[in-house]
C-alpha cells in the first residue's frame, strides 16, 4: 500500500484506526507518491450518502454520524430523532482583523492588532488548519470566525455564511476550547447524555440514539461506560479519549461547522492520529471542520486539506496542502522529497527529511532567534548549525511578501469572490418567482372558461375529463411561447453556462414549472370563481411556496411540522430551484491554486440542496410531473 494515502484508506474503520496507532511510522525505501487525499480508491468504500461511521471495536458495526445531502426518504427519520444529514456550511473570512485594548493607567487604553487582514475559507467535507507558532493569533482568528470574541477584542471585516453576511445560529456550531471542560464523577455515556438533555429538545428516546451516534463518530465506545475520572484519586480517561470526549459533547447538536482550538493538544503522536484520522471521516460526512494547531507530524499534516499560516497575526500562506507540496525525486529514486513550493520560492527550501510543520514554525517563529544567538559559534557532528542560520523576522517579512504576489494568494481571492457571490443563484430564484408569480395575469379566463363549462356540463353537452384534457392540451402552446421567449433573454443575459443541452433544459424545466402552477391556478379557480379572492390566495401560496423553496433555507433545515411536511413537497419551487442550480454547478469547478480545483457542487452545496449526480436533475421533472398529474387529478 502507498504510503501516505487518505484518511479513509488509513481509517476506513475504527480497528484500523486503533491498529495504526499500535505501528511504528517509517518512510519506505521505495519510490513513493505525493500526499495525496483525492485519488485514493480506498476512499470511495461507501456512497458519500451512506458513509457510516463504525464504533472503536473492530466487531462493532454502529450508526451513522449524519451525512450530507438529505434524501426525502430519510426526511421521515430525521424528524423522528433519527439518522439526519449533514449539510455542512461554507465560511468565508475577508480581510478579517482583531484589535486588542488594553487600559493603560492614566494614559487611556491602547489597541494592538492580534490578527491582521486575513482572508481565507472553509468548505464543507473538509479539514482547515489555522497554524503558527504561540502568539501568533491562531485562537484570536478561530473565535472571531466563530463569532465568540472575548470583551476586550474587537472585529474588522466579514465573516460570511454561506455568502451571506449572519451569525452563526444556534445549534449549527460546536466550539471545542483548547481545555477539556468536563464533569469528572460522570461516564462518558453520562457526559453526553447530560449534554443532550441540556441542549436538545424531544423526547429520551430521540437524545438516545444522538448520543450513540456521537460516541460512534469519535470511536468512544470501548470508553462509553468508564468514568471520565481526574481527581479524588480516580484514575482519569486517557487525554486522547478526554479530547475526544469534549469533540463528541459539541456533536450531539449535530452541528454544521465545528471548530476545535488545539485538538492535539497535550496528546501523543499516536493519539494525535487518531484523533486527526476520527476527524477526517467526520468531515467525510459533510461537516465543516476549522480547527488550530502549533505543530504536527507528517502523517497528521498529511490529512490537512486547506492550511492558513499566521506569524505575528500576519497571514503568510493560505491554500491547499496539496498546493505548497510538490514531490521531487532523486536520479536513483531512492527517497522521498516533500519540497514546500511557497516556502521554496520565497528562498526557505525544506530539507531532505523534515517534516513539512516543523520547517513552517522554524521558518517564523521568532524565538529560534534566540538559538540562533546561542549557536552561532557551536558545531555539531554535521558541521555548523546551517540550517538555523536564517533571521526570523526578514522570513517572515519575505514569506508575507511573497504570498502576497503569488498566484495562490490570487486564487484564494477568485475563490472567495465566488463563494460570497450569489448573483447567479439569485436571479434563478428571482425569475423562477417572478414568472409564477405573474401567471395569476390569468385568473379572469380561467374563471371564465370554468363558468362556460358549468353551463355546458349542466346541459349535458361536456364532461370533466374532456374539459380538463382540452384545458390542458389548448394551454400547451402558449406556455412554452412565454417560457422560450423569457428563457432566451434571462438565460444569457446573467451567463450561464453557454451550452445548448444545459439551455433546453433550462427550458424544460421552466415549461414543467408553469404547467404545475396552471393545474393549481385551475383548482384555485374552481374553488372560488371569484377574481379577487383568487388572486390573493394564490399570491399567499406563492410566497409560502417561496420561503420553503431552497433559497432562504434548505428542506433539511426546515421544520419538520408544516413548513417540511407537506409544504416543501407540494412547492414547485422547490424542484425547480434544485433542477436548475444542479443545471448550472454539476460539471463545474473552480481553481483553487496551482494544482487542484474544487467540483462547483461542492462550493454551493452547503447552501443549497443539490446533488452531484449528473441524473439527479432529470429526478427533479420526474417529481414535477407527478406533481401535475395529482393536481389534474385534484381538479377532476
Amino acid at each position: 500500500m502507498d504510503p501516505y494515502r487518505s484518511s479513509s484508506s488509513s481509517a476506513s474503520s475504527p480497528a484500523a484506526a486503533l491498529a495504526m496507532g499500535r505501528r511504528h511510522y517509517y518512510l519506505p525505501a521505495r519510490p513513493a507518491r505525493p500526499i495525496s487525499f483525492e485519488d485514493s480508491p480506498d476512499w470511495a468504500d461507501d456512497d458519500v450518502d451512506s458513509i457510516h461511521l463504525a464504533t472503536a471495536s473492530a466487531s462493532a458495526s454502529a450508526s451513522a454520524y449524519p451525512s450530507p445531502s438529505p434524501t426525502p426518504s430519510s426526511a421521515a427519520a430525521a424528524c423522528r430523532g433519527g439518522e439526519r444529514k449533514v449539510a455542512g456550511a461554507t465560511l468565508v473570512w475577508k480581510e478579517l482583523s482583531v484589535s486588542l485594548t488594553r487600559s493603560r493607567s492614566g494614559s487611556g487604553s491602547a489597541d494592538r492588532r492580534v490578527v491582521k487582514s486575513s482572508t481565507g475559507y472553509a468548505l464543507p467535507g473538509t479539514l482547515t488548519v489555522i497554524m503558527g507558532p504561540a502568539r501568533s493569533g491562531k485562537s484570536t482568528l478561530l473565535r472571531a470566525i466563530a463569532a465568540r470574541l472575548r470583551p476586550a477584542e474587537r472585529m474588522y471585516g466579514q465573516v460570511l455564511l454561506n455568502a451571506t453576511n449572519t451569525r452563526l445560529p444556534y445549534g449549527s456550531y460546536g466550539f471545542v476550547d483548547r481545555h477539556d471542560v468536563l464533569i469528572d464523577s460522570l461516564t462518558v455515556r453520562e457526559m453526553l447524555y447530560y449534554s443532550a438533555h441540556l441542549q436538545l429538545p424531544g423526547l429520551f428516546s430521540s437524545k438516545t440514539s444522538i448520543v450513540e451516534d456521537a460516541i460512534a463518530a469519535m470511536s468512544l465506545a470501548d470508553y462509553a461506560d468508564n468514568l471520565i475520572g481526574g481527581h479524588c484519586f480516580i484514575n482519569s480517561l486517557p487525554a486522547g479519549e478526554r479530547r475526544r470526549l469534549s469533540i463528541a459533547r459539541e456533536l450531539v447538536m449535530r452541528p454544521h461547522v465545528l471548530f476545535i482550538d488545539e485538538p492535539l493538544y497535550h496528546l501523543d503522536s499516536v493519539s494525535a492520529l487518531l484523533l486527526m484520522v476520527t476527524l477526517k471521516k467526520l468531515a467525510s460526512t459533510g461537516c465543516t471542520v476549522i480547527f488550530t494547531m502549533y505543530q504536527s507530524s507528517t502523517e497528521v499534516f498529511g490529512l490537512f486539506d486547506r492550511i492558513c499560516l499566521l506569524s505575528n497575526g500576519n497571514t503568510l500562506f493560505f491554500g491547499e496542502t496539496l498546493s505548497c507540496l510538490q514531490d521531487t525525486k532523486s536520479e536513483t529514486h531512492a527517497r522521498l522529497q516533500v519540497t514546500l513550493v511557497h516556502f521554496s520560492n520565497a528562498g526557505f527550501p525544506c530539507p531532505i527529511m523534515q517534516s513539512p510543520s516543523d520547517h513552517f514554525l522554524r521558518a517564523i517563529n521568532t524565538d529560534f532567534d534566540r538559538i540562533i544567538a546561542m549557536c552561532k559559534n557551536l558545531q555539531d557532528d554535521q558541521g555548523d548549525f546551517s540550517s538555523v542560520s536564517m533571521d526570523t523576522a526578514v522570513a517572515i517579512r519575505t514569506l508575507e511578501a511573497t504570498y502576497k504576489s503569488s498566484a495562490d494568494s490570487v486564487a484564494v481571492e477568485s475563490l472567495v469572490a465566488k463563494l460570497t457571490e450569489k448573483v447567479r443563484v439569485s436571479a434563478i430564484f428571482v425569475y423562477i418567482s417572478f414568472v409564477i408569480l405573474l401567471s395569476v395575469s390569468g385568473v379572469p379566463a380561467h374563471i371564465d372558461e370554468i363558468k362556460i363549462y358549468s353551463h355546458e356540463e349542466a346541459n349535458k353537452h361536456s364532461s370533466t375529463m374532456v374539459f380538463l384534457l382540452g384545458h390542458f392540451l389548448s394551454s400547451i402552446p402558449f406556455l412554452f411561447l412565454v417560457t422560450i421567449s423569457s428563457s432566451l433573454v434571462f438565460y444569457f443575459l446573467i451567463g450561464l453556462r453557454n451550452e445548448f443541452n444545459l439551455f433546453m433544459y433550462f427550458v424544460v424545466t421552466m415549461f414543467m414549472c408553469l404547467l404545475a402552477n396552471e393545474a393549481l391556478m385551475m383548482i384555485v379557480a374552481y374553488i372560488w370563481l371569484d377574481t379577487y379572492k383568487c388572486t390573493l390566495t394564490l399570491i399567499c401560496l406563492y410566497v409560502i411556496m417561496m420561503l420553503v423553496g431552497g433559497y432562504f433555507r434548505i428542506r433539511g433545515g426546515l421544520p419538520c411540522t408544516v413548513w417540511k411536511y407537506p409544504l416543501s413537497y407540494v412547492s414547485f419551487h422547490v424542484y425547480a430551484v434544485e433542477g436548475l442550480l444542479e443545471n448550472e454547478y454539476v460539471g463545474t469547478s473552480f481553481a483553487v491554486g496551482a494544482i487542484r480545483a474544487i467540483p462547483g457542487v461542492q462550493a454551493v452545496g452547503g447552501s443549497y440542496d443539490i446533488s452531484s449526480s449528473a441524473n439527479a436533475k432529470w429526478e427533479t421533472h420526474e417529481v414535477a410531473w407527478q406533481l401535475v398529474l395529482l393536481e389534474l387529478d385534484t381538479a377532476k
